[in-house]
């Protein structure tokens, strides 16, 4: 089966060297291309909720999914700075919805007690998260595993870069 290609792009302002340190985990770990887009989206003001302070993911993946449109790729995954939720949780990491193809993560979060290498691997972390929800993988019970549910940044930091056995196996069928 071809290699996947994932195109990446900024919604606001997150830090160009870290978007652009995505790549290689991506391809590593998941044989996901993924391209960093020269386009970027704005800072997501459509998306932000008054009364929680916060960004709804679910507006910004939306206006992902117009930018698939007109792009090679065949999924598309933003990163921001803004603080995301979900209308049932506190907060979220990320979100990927594999129908449309469109993941956002937010490095928001992530940046809680890290900077430097730890904020890095953080960051990778979801990001294979999110592009693994992408390709078929589901949420993994091994704490350890990068499919697992991170409920905080320390969730993160326990988790590999990398799948589980269970999940290589099942990322090696949905390949196959």
């Amino acid at each position: 089966m071809p290699q996947k290609t994932l195109l990446l792009v900024t919604v606001g302002s997150p830090p160009s060297a870290l978007v652009n340190g995505l790549q290689d985990p991506l391809a590593t770990h998941l044989g996901v291309s993924a391209v960093v887009s020269r386009m970027a989206l704005s800072s997501p003001a459509y998306a932000f909720n008054k009364d929680r302070s916060q960004y709804h993911c679910n507006a910004i993946m939306r206006r992902l999914g117009t930018v698939l449109e007109d792009a090679p790729q065949e999924l598309v995954m933003g990163v921001t700075d803004a603080d995301l939720f979900e209308p049932d949780s506190p907060f979220i990491f990320g979100q990927a919805d594999r129908e449309s193809k469109v993941a956002v993560m937010s490095l928001y979060r992530l940046r809680q007690g890290a900077e430097g290498e730890t904020l890095r691997r953080r960051v990778q972390v979801e990001a294979v998260h999110q592009a693994g929800h992408l390709i078929g993988l589901s949420y993994c019970e091994d704490s350890r595993c990068v499919m697992f549910f991170p409920q905080s940044p320390q969730d993160v930091d326990r988790k590999s870069l990398g799948p589980c056995n269970v999940c290589r196996n099942e990322l090696n069928r949905l390949n196959r």
